[in-house]
C-alpha cells in the first residue's frame, strides 16, 4: 500500500472541480463554500440548464450528451481543471470516483484527490482481490468465482455449480447495482451474464464479471469508515440499506434496526482492520450481508455513498467536510472513543421512474418541484420545476432525509415529508416510498433485501373519491377565474353573472382511467354551485391566484396547489397530488392502434437485438434491449409468432411509443 505520508504537506485547497452532476454537485459545493472553498462544475450539454452548474463559482462544458463523452472522459474533466486553475477533485459518485486511473492522473498533475489513494482504490476495484483481502483479515465471505473476457459459456455454468445456485453476476468495477444479475437456474446464465457485461461496460468502462453466492433473505449494512493521512482511523457505525429493486437502494436509514451492539463491534473491527491493510485515508464504506449474527462481506466502496446523509444525521459530522480536510492533510481530531450515535436517520430516494410498470425508468419534465416546508426535513436535490430528467443519466432525482430521536418517529415524519412534497409531471416513486415507510413490516423492523417481493407494497397510490372531486371543482373554478380575469370586455361583471336562467357550464377530465363529468353555476353572492358525476357540491371561493385555489366545499376547507400544462391539471395538497386532463369539448376521432406492433415502454438506445426478420419466435423470447438512464429493458415477444418488420437497429435512438416490431401472431 501507498506511503500515507505522501499528502501531508498539501496545504489548503482554493478552488475544487466537482467531477459530477446533479444533487451531489449541488451538496458537496455547499460544503465547499461554507468552508470559503471556490468551486468548478463541469457539465454535459443536456445539464447546461442545471441548478448545479448555476450555483458554482465557474462552470465549464465538456462537449457531449452521454457518460462516455462527457463525466467518463478524463481528459475532458482534467483539461477543465488545468484550463480553471482548480487545484483539488471531488469525484462525488459513480462516473470517475472509482478510476484508479483517474485519481493518479489528478495527483500526478499537482491536484489534492478528494479521496483515498490510487493504490487503495485498485486494490479494492477487483472486488475478487478484496475478498482475497478481507479472508486475510479473518472476515466470512461468500464463495466467488472471476470470469474472464475469454470465457464461454461452459465457464461460466461450471462456476455457478460450484458456488451452487442461486447465484449473483457482479461487475468488478463501479457500484449501483449496475451489471448485476440474480440467477436462480443453469438455464438463465447466458443471457444474465450477457446483459451484465454490456451493462457494466457501458457504465464503467469496464466489463470484468465474477459470480457469488447469492442470499435470497438476508440485510444489506455497511459500515461507513475514515482515515486520514496521519494513520489514524475510525468508523462512523452501520447504515442498513435492504431496502432496494434492481439491486438499487431506495430507503437507507442509521442505525440498523437489526444490529446490537455485540454484532456493531464485530463489523465495525471488520471494516477497520480492511482499511488498516490498505492505509486508507478518506471516506468510505465497507458492506456485508447479515443474516442474524453472522456477517459476509460484500464490497468496499472507495468514495462517498449516496446514502451518507444518514450518517451524517447520527453523528453530526459532515463527511464531505471530513474528506476535504483530510485530502489537505488535516489529522481528524478525534477517536472512535468521541463518536456517538444520536438517534435514528432515514433517507428515501425520489427516482423518476414507474413502480407500476416494473420500476422502469420515467423520462421527463418537472413541471412542478415543492418539498414540504411543514416538517423539519433534509432535502438534496438536483432539480428544480423545468427540469429534463433525460435518458443518458440515473433517474435519481433528489433524497429526502429525516432525523428523529426514535425510528418510528423518524418514518412517520418521513413518510408525511414525502407526501406533502410536490412533485408533478414526471412518473416517480413518491407514493411507493411512502406506502412502503407505512407498512407494518418496515415499523417493525422486518427490513430484508427481499422486502419489496415479500412485503408487496402498494405501487400506486389511489385517491380518495371525495379528493378527486374536490379536484375537479378546484380545476373547473380556477380555469373559469382565469377566463373571467382575462376578458378584454365587461370586466366590471361579476363572473358567472347572467340575465337569464342559463344551463350550467361543464367540464370533463380524465383521472387515470376513469373520467369525471363537472357542471357549475355561479350564484348571484358570488359563491357557485357544482354536480360531480350526481354529488352535488356548494362552493364558496375564500381566495384563488394563479398558482393556488382555497375553496369551502359543502364546509370542508379545500386548498390545493394548481398548475395548469395545456391540458393537464395538476393539483396538490394535504395527503399528496393528483393529476387531471382536461376533455375536448369536441374529442377528435381516435386513430386505430397499430396491429402487431411492439412499441418502445421508454426512450432509449438500442444496445441489441436478438432476431431478425422473418424469424419465428414463441412467447416470451427476447426480441431486442432498449437501455435508458443506466437500466436495461428486455422486449420480448407477448405471443408466439413471425417477425414481419424489424424497425429498429443497434445504436439506434428512440422515443417513448415509437414502433419496434411488427409480430404477426401464429395462428392457434
Amino acid at each position: 500500500m501507498a506511503d500515507v505520508a505522501t499528502g501531508l504537506n498539501r496545504g489548503p485547497i482554493t478552488k475544487l472541480l466537482i467531477a459530477n452532476r446533479g444533487e451531489i454537485a449541488r451538496r458537496i459545493i455547499r460544503t465547499a463554500h461554507e468552508m470559503g472553498i471556490a468551486t468548478v462544475a463541469v457539465y454535459a450539454d443536456g445539464d447546461a440548464g442545471a441548478p448545479f452548474v448555476r450555483e458554482a463559482d465557474e462552470a465549464m462544458a465538456l462537449g457531449g450528451t452521454t457518460s462516455a463523452q462527457t463525466y467518463l472522459d478524463m481528459d475532458k474533466v482534467l483539461d477543465a481543471c488545468r484550463r480553471t486553475g482548480a487545484d483539488g477533485v471531488h469525484p462525488g459518485y459513480g462516473f470517475l470516483s472509482e478510476n484508479a486511473a483517474f485519481a493518479a492522473a489528478v495527483t500526478a498533475a499537482g491536484m489534492a484527490w478528494v479521496g483515498p489513494s490510487a493504490e487503495a482504490i485498485s486494490a479494492m476495484g477487483d472486488k475478487l482481490s478484496a475478498k482475497r483481502l478481507m479472508e486475510e483479515a479473518g472476515v466470512p465471505t461468500l464463495p466467488a468465482r472471476e470470469l474472464s473476457e475469454g470465457d464461454d459459456s461452459a465457464a461460466a455454468i461450471a462456476a455457478a455449480d460450484e458456488i451452487g445456485y442461486p447465484v449473483l453476476v457482479k461487475a468488478s468495477a463501479g457500484g449501483g447495482g449496475r451489471g448485476m444479475r440474480v440467477v436462480e437456474t443453469e438455464a438463465e446464465l447466458a443471457d444474465a451474464v450477457e446483459g451484465a457485461r454490456r451493462e457494466a461496460g457501458a457504465a464503467f468502462g469496464d466489463d470484468t464479471l465474477f459470480l457469488e453466492r447469492w442470499l435470497t433473505s438476508s440485510r444489506h449494512v455497511e459500515i461507513q469508515i475514515l482515515g486520514d493521512l496521519h494513520g489514524n482511523l475510525v468508523h462512523l457505525f452501520e447504515r442498513e440499506c435492504s431496502i432496494q429493486r434492481r439491486h438499487q437502494k431506495i430507503i437507507e436509514e442509521a442505525p440498523s434496526p437489526a444490529v446490537n451492539a455485540d454484532i456493531r463491534a464485530r463489523m465495525g473491527e471488520a471494516a477497520l482492520s480492511a482499511a488498516r491493510k490498505l492505509a486508507y485515508a478518506s471516506a468510505g464504506t465497507v458492506e456485508f450481508l447479515l443474516d442474524g449474527d453472522d456477517f459476509w462481506f460484500l464490497e468496499v466502496n472507495t468514495r462517498l455513498q449516496v446514502e451518507h446523509p444518514v450518517t451524517e444525521e447520527i453523528t453530526g459530522l459532515d463527511l464531505v467536510r471530513e474528506q476535504l480536510r483530510i485530502a489537505e492533510g488535516e489529522a481528524l481530531g478525534y477517536g472512535q472513543e468521541d463518536l456517538s450515535i444520536n438517534g435514528h436517520a432515514i433517507e428515501a430516494r425520489i427516482y423518476a421512474e414507474d413502480p407500476a410498470n416494473d420500476f422502469l425508468p420515467s423520462p421527463g419534465t418537472v413541471i412542478a418541484w415543492q418539498p414540504d416546508t411543514t416538517t423539519n426535513a433534509r432535502i438534496d436535490d438536483g432539480i428544480e420545476a423545468g427540469s429534463e430528467i433525460g435518458v443518458a443519466f440515473d433517474p435519481m432525482i433528489a433524497k429526502v432525509i429525516v432525523h428523529a430521536q426514535s425510528r418510528a418517529e423518524a418514518a412517520r415524519r418521513l413518510a408525511r415529508v414525502l407526501e406533502n412534497t410536490r412533485l408533478q409531471g414526471i412518473t416517480n416513486n413518491r407514493d411507493f416510498l411512502v406506502a412502503t415507510l407505512r407498512t407494518p413490516a418496515f415499523m417493525a423492523g422486518d427490513t430484508t433485501t427481499d422486502f419489496i417481493e415479500r412485503i408487496k407494497p402498494d405501487r400506486t397510490r389511489g385517491v380518495d373519491p371525495l379528493a378527486l372531486h374536490h379536484g375537479a371543482i378546484a380545476a373547473a373554478i380556477h380555469a373559469q377565474a382565469g377566463r373571467r380575469a382575462g376578458a378584454r370586455v365587461l370586466g366590471s361583471i361579476a363572473s358567472g353573472w347572467r340575465n337569464s336562467i342559463m344551463p350550467p357550464e361543464r367540464v370533463g377530465f380524465r383521472h387515470g382511467d376513469g373520467e369525471l363529468a363537472v357542471s357549475y353555476r355561479a350564484q348571484r353572492d358570488g359563491s357557485f354551485t357544482a354536480v360531480v358525476d350526481e354529488h352535488d357540491y356548494s362552493v364558496t371561493v375564500q381566495a384563488i391566484n394563479p398558482d393556488s385555489v382555497d375553496l369551502e366545499i359543502n364546509g370542508r376547507r379545500v386548498n390545493l396547489l394548481v398548475t395548469r400544462d395545456g391540458d393537464l391539471w395538476l393539483l396538490h395538497g394535504a395527503g399528496g397530488g393528483m393529476e387531471l386532463r382536461e376533455l375536448p369539448r369536441f374529442p377528435a376521432s381516435a386513430q386505430a392502434e397499430f396491429t402487431g406492433g411492439l412499441v418502445a415502454p421508454m426512450p432509449g438506445n438500442v444496445t441489441a437485438t436478438h432476431v431478425e426478420e422473418g424469424a419465428v419466435v414463441e412467447l416470451g423470447q427476447l426480441l431486442l434491449i432498449l437501455e435508458a438512464m443506466k437500466m436495461e429493458h428486455r422486449i420480448t415477444a407477448p405471443v408466439a409468432g413471425t417477425i414481419k418488420q424489424m424497425r429498429v437497429s443497434v445504436g439506434d435512438q428512440v422515443d417513448n411509443g415509437e414502433l419496434l416490431v411488427v409480430l404477426e401472431a401464429a395462428e392457434s
